[in-house]
């Protein structure tokens, strides 16, 4: 099993203080630090300094560490126009000599659309936008050097690009397409992703949409061995059962429901859940972390699933 730590800062976080915690996530052995790409605070809260912009972020990021993978979970295709997005990202590989994972979605917050001023479509348009915009980041990563690439789509049609710059890993950075949609979800990942990823569900629901992801490939004619199926969990452990109150009071959680619907609790509670993900063939747990000023739960998260 691979443990990555993921964040949230649109609740609240500066670069500062998600350097910190991609820093310590880095020395304590975590295969990853990744972060959510919104703009708006949600719930309580006023997300004070403000959002700051994933990718400038990861940018940043990667020239601040030097082993730990980094990414999104994920960019929404909303905020991006496919061809801007696939230069930042193959930017970022190169700024991180290939560390970049990249994940990307649908989008779903319409209130932070609305206070930025970016649109935001149904549910279907926002799917296509996914599907078209997918095609055309990767068909830009893996033309060739010296050729061009065009594609006429619905919404935006690139016309003899040089298709540069191209990310420093091959054929492009490992995708992260995931969520909860039972046709177009898993047909597109079938067709691109690395590593499709399960938000904060239970193993029975997990089964179920990972069964769907394998028969999309397998009607597609793709070893379904070739993908990575992750779980996003809240974390929440405690040496003793005083820290995991204190824990999850910090962010406005009862330890009671954490236990139930996260990874919470003590050390060996924590590893039990972990473990139950891995018999049911889950390779890899987000490890959500929203108090980022506690870098010692970073710490006590690696001595119990990690050493």
């Amino acid at each position: 099993m691979q443990y990555r730590i993921f964040t949230e800062p649109q609740q609240g976080a500066s670069y500062d203080t998600l350097l910190s915690v991609a820093q310590a996530a880095e020395q304590h052995g975590y295969d990853g630090f990744f972060r959510s790409d919104h703009y708006l605070v949600m719930g309580d809260g006023d997300g004070l300094p403000g959002p700051t912009h994933a990718w400038l972020t990861l940018a940043a990021l990667a020239r601040e560490t030097s082993t730990i993978r980094l990414g999104t979970l994920v960019s929404p295709i909303t905020f991006h126009h496919p061809g801007q997005l696939a230069i930042a990202v193959a930017q970022a590989d190169q700024m991180s000599g290939g560390r970049i994972d990249f994940g990307i979605g649908a989008g779903w917050y319409e209130a932070e659309h609305t206070a930025y001023g970016i649109p935001f479509f149904d549910m279907g348009e926002r799917m296509s936008r996914l599907e078209e915009g997918v095609e055309q980041i990767v068909g830009l990563w893996t033309t060739p050097e010296g050729e061009t690439f065009s594609h006429d789509g619905q919404f935006h049609s690139i016309t003899n690009s040089p298709a540069l710059p191209k990310p420093a890993q091959g054929p492009h950075p490992p995708i992260i397409i995931g969520g909860r949609g039972k046709k177009r979800t898993p047909a597109l990942a079938a067709r691109y992703c690395s590593d499709f990823n399960v938000p904060f569900t239970d193993a029975d629901e997990m089964v179920e949409i990972m069964d769907r992801v394998k028969a999309a490939c397998v009607a597609i004619d793709r070893d379904p061995a070739e993908i990575t199926f992750s779980a996003a969990q809240i974390l929440c452990v405690g040496a003793d059962e005083a820290e995991v109150e204190r824990r999850a009071a910090s962010i406005g959680r009862e330890a009671a429901e954490l236990r139930e619907n996260g990874m919470a609790g003590l050390p060996d509670e924590v590893r039990a859940k972990a473990e139950g993900f891995a018999a049911i063939g889950v390779d890899r747990l987000y490890l959500q972390i929203l108090d980022l000023d506690d870098l010692e739960h970073i710490a006590l998260g690696a001595e119990t699933l990690i050493a």
